[in-house]
């Protein structure tokens, strides 16, 4: 395979070396002999070959952070360097057990931050790999969709609006073709792009013949050969890095970081004052307040609460790819669970996209196609459901090959069935023309194309140039009926040519519309044979209609589930579709979105007063024959009255309201690169159902964060005050410095963690979302957070006193407080895991795995904290009698009966939220 060209005689007339970046000089039919390529593509022999030779068609990874660095950002807070001071003082006063215990607990926070961040990492790596772009190239003579890494050079690239370019290429064919190029040339217009070759000597902007890797195609379509990939293309010469590494970041940990750093302020302020009251009040030596004042401090402080939340939203968000939701962006967790509006395309999310040919109308006649599906095996087209034959078969056949002529689509036959390549509608008309009896290769073969204007959204029409196998040209069109019928001025009749009747088509139109159908109108025009070029201003007059098809594609049966499950969970379900309003009203009652339920079009919103916008488009469900600035209109105005928005998407036109909404979906198999970029989310399947499933997951991400919260800040503090309360009231500490650290050290990496892997709680999805503007803290949870501290200053208190009173010792007695605290810690993990239920189930008396495997850890390691003599001998600690373990244990079980009825006064007086 050649890589350079010495030599070569281009069309601008130059004959000069040429090097590797000189393709935009050469002619294409030198590009394609230079580099052994051909028009209809590589074999996928010869494809395989030549990824093992170049490698794969990627830019560098981005550089990760060494391990070290990694590990070090984790002790990089105030709260660290306040306990590693503390460690040293400590030590210098020769507690070497105290400080060695502080320098643990520093450690194992570390090493759980480094552990969580780097699962969090890999997963999220791991689900963009899931979500890789791919392109269209043709392969062994037909269109395939491959991975962007797997192109080579040689590889057919096929490109649209919409589409990232996938690699550096020489444009073989160019029609309308613009592509935005600001990140090479940072030019903000679009580039307009031609199969011409230019001077050699051409800047990079000035290169029309190139198409760019990553650079946007902003309109047109187009075809070109790859000339480099990866690092050798131009992108990968100016920058080894195009994008950037998601930072593990989002709003929630934001405030939960913000919430941390003021609370170790406000925790080491309250600390200094009860260090100098402990000492000039109540008579303690100034090293021993201090170490107890620094246990305290570490009890009290949840400093591993942001990396418990970042491998919460890390599981939620595996748990989301498993359902076919694949997450670009990490605070679209969270906002999932707040989504309290879906808006979704109609065609493939809601409906099956297996779009068949229902109805043919002609001048004054109708059939209706039997079967569906793009096979038209054993399909004939002239049967109306066993009905008489069809009366005339003319009108029909010109039809049904008008159809396969202005049409971009192929069939191919795999042992899954018929695949389509292009759009759905245009498979279904190649499906027509087989059951009329046309070779849909035949057919293009013989009335060979010679221009077209591809579909664009704002025209709402395709149209091409075909020769007539007899010498003259013809001019097919298909597209929106109401805009075909604006265009032309006859309609084929019984006896040839007639003046256009458009009251009977709009007729005709409602009728099949009113039946859930999608409607394509065609028409045609004779050309002269000279005819070369298509033109908007000769095609949009003068037209002859032909007539019209209509499509029918079923609702999917999961959507329809899933639109019932977001309504009993608050969630409103809008459909907005640019089909014509009869046509999406009858869908959308097909979905259960109501009974008849009334269509605005964008005509009708365009007319609706600006006072009157937002509360017309809240109680709308369906919106038909919208465009782009429709979809952000309505949008922004369900956002400004409190909604929180989900919005699908799969086109470039789509890309401004993804990235307005709150969460941006956009379609993994038929959407394109520009709609990806654009969402924080992107559908493996294109399926409603898989949103609806999103949003279950984050609500349970946000639940379960919620659980460790409730469940951190209280055993927290619950530690912390029992040391308060005992230097306020001038009595022996019930735990002592080295115990606190302990307990903190023990329960922070087991107990702490398992509650993210908590499964969701039963009617998860039958709740409303919660407000956008929801705080972490409610004030059920602040409530906790004082109500479960005081139960544990309870508890420990009366093992504590009960214990002197019984004439233990101190050691004993705070073995026994230690050994409670704990306890109480795990019923409390018990009675978290649920806030909406009871937890005196079997279901949750049996807990998950995460929650047995990390009470049995806290279980052995409280035996050796207990009974090892080593460890007795390192936290004074003393063995605990059967006894007095019964009693602990009972003390557990009575605060989880107290917690249970607590939470059922919650929950029957609605004050959980």
């Amino acid at each position: 395979m050649h890589s350079t060209h010495k030599g070569g005689e281009s069309r601008c007339g130059m004959k000069a070396e040429f090097k590797e970046d000189a393709y935009h000089a050469l002619s294409a039919e030198d590009v394609l002999a230079g580099i052994e390529a051909s028009p209809t593509g590589l074999s996928a022999t010869e494809a395989a070959q030549r990824l093992q030779l170049y490698g794969p068609n990627e830019l560098p990874a981005t550089p990760a952070r060494h391990p070290v660095v990694r590990f070090l950002s984790h002790l990089n807070n105030a709260l660290i360097y306040f306990l590693l001071a503390a460690a040293v003082v400590t030590w210098s006063l020769g507690h070497f057990v105290d400080a060695s215990v502080i320098l643990a607990v520093v450690l194992v926070n570390a090493i759980v931050g480094f552990i969580q961040e780097g699962k969090a990492e890999n997963a999220l790596n791991a689900i963009r790999n899931m979500a890789s772009p791919q392109a269209t190239v043709m392969r062994d003579g037909h269109r395939s969709r491959v991975s962007v890494a797997d192109l080579v050079p040689g590889d057919m690239v096929l490109v649209e609006a919409g589409d990232r370019v996938p690699a550096d290429l020489r444009l073989m064919h160019a029609r309308g073709l613009l592509i935005e190029e600001a990140i090479l040339t940072g030019e903000s217009v679009a580039a307009e792009k031609r199969e011409d070759p230019v001077p050699v000597e051409a800047a990079l902007g000035d290169r029309t013949s190139m198409a760019y890797f990553g650079t946007m195609v902003a309109a047109g379509q187009g075809s070109g050969v790859v000339v480099a990939t990866g690092v050798k293309t131009e992108i990968g010469r100016i920058s080894t890095l195009l994008g950037s590494v998601q930072e593990l970041t989002t709003p929630l940990l934001r405030q939960i970081n913000r919430f941390a750093r003021r609370f170790t302020w406000v925790t080491i302020s309250g600390a200094v004052l009860l260090f100098l009251f402990a000492v000039f009040a109540r008579g303690f030596a100034w090293p021993d307040a201090l170490i107890a004042i620094v246990a305290l401090s570490v009890g009290l402080v949840p400093e591993g609460l942001p990396a418990v939340i970042t491998i919460t939203l890390a599981i939620g968000v595996r748990r989301m790819a498993a359902r076919n939701a694949i997450i670009r962006r990490l605070p679209a967790v969270e906002t999932l669970g707040a989504t309290s509006v879906i808006c979704s395309d109609k065609t493939g999310t809601l409906t099956r996209n297996e779009m068949t040919v229902r109805r043919i109308v002609v001048c004054n006649d109708e059939i209706l196609v039997s079967g569906s599906g793009y096979s038209a095996e054993g399909e004939k087209l002239f049967e109306d459901e066993g009905s008489e034959m069809f009366p005339d078969r003319g009108h029909a056949l010109t039809l049904a090959r008008a159809g396969i002529l202005c049409n971009d689509a192929h069939l191919r036959k795999s042992a899954n069935g018929w695949i389509v390549h292009g759009d759905p509608m245009e498979g279904a008309l190649v499906t027509l023309a087989m059951k009329a009896g046309f070779d849909p290769e035949n057919i293009r073969a013989e009335w060979a194309r010679v221009d077209e204007i591809p579909f664009d959204a704002q025209h709402r029409f395709m149209a091409t140039l075909n020769q007539v196998p007899h010498g003259q040209k013809v001019i097919l069109v298909k597209g929106a009926p109401e805009r075909l019928l604006e265009m032309c001025s006859m309609q084929a009749g019984e006896d040839g040519q007639v003046p256009l009747d458009p009251g009977y088509w709009t007729v005709r139109i409602a009728e099949a519309a009113a039946e859930g159908e999608r409607i394509l109108g065609f028409a045609m025009k004779p050309a002269p044979a000279s005819a070369c070029r298509l033109s908007f201003g000769e095609i949009e007059k003068d037209l002859i209609f032909l007539g019209i098809m209509g499509f029918i594609d079923p609702p999917r049966e999961e959507a329809v589930a899933a639109i019932a499950e977001c309504h009993a969970a608050g969630i409103a379900v809008k459909m907005i579709t640019g089909d014509h309003a009869a046509t999406a009203a009858a869908i959308a009652s097909q979905l259960g979105l109501g009974d008849n339920p009334a269509a605005l079009t964008g005509h009708d919103l365009d007319n609706i007063r600006d006072e009157m916008f937002e509360a017309t488009v809240r109680e709308t469900v369906v919106f038909a024959r919208t465009n782009p600035e429709h979809k952000l209109q309505i949008v922004r105005a369900l956002q400004r009255g409190g909604a929180v928005v989900a919005m699908t998407g799969d086109g470039v036109n789509d890309a401004p309201s993804l990235k307005q909404a709150d969460v941006g979906i956009a379609m993994g198999q038929r959407g394109t690169e520009a709609a990806k970029e654009a969402s924080q989310m992107v559908l493996l399947d294109d399926n409603f159902a898989s949103i609806v499933s999103a949003v279950h997951e984050g609500r349970t991400v946000y639940d379960n964060i919620r659980k460790v919260v409730a469940w951190t800040l209280p055993t927290n503090g619950g530690e912390a005050l029992t040391v308060v309360t005992a230097i306020l009231f001038n009595f022996t500490l019930p735990m002592s410095p080295v115990q606190i650290l302990w307990v903190n050290m023990i329960t922070a990496v087991t107990l702490g963690l398992v509650l993210a892997f908590e499964p969701p709680e039963r009617g998860v999805m039958r709740r409303p979302p919660r407000a956008a503007d929801a705080g972490l803290l409610s004030p059920f949870l602040v409530w906790r957070v004082i109500f479960v501290s005081l139960l544990f200053l309870g508890g420990a208190l009366l093992i504590f006193f009960n214990a002197l009173d019984r004439g233990l010792d101190v050691e004993t007695a705070r073995t026994m407080v230690v050994n409670t605290i704990v306890i109480l810690e795990i019923f409390y993990l018990f009675n978290v895991r649920y806030f909406h239920m009871t937890s005196l189930t079997w279901r949750g008396a049996m807990g998950t795995s995460p929650v047995l495997i990390a009470i049995g850890v806290v279980f052995v390691a409280q035996l050796a904290f207990t009974y090892l003599p080593i460890m007795q001998r390192l936290f004074a600690t003393k063995p605990v009698s059967i006894a007095d373990g019964i009693l602990i244990i009972s003390v557990g079980v009575i605060a989880m009966v107290i917690l249970e009825g607590e939470k059922y006064l919650m929950r029957r007086f609605g004050l959980l939220d």
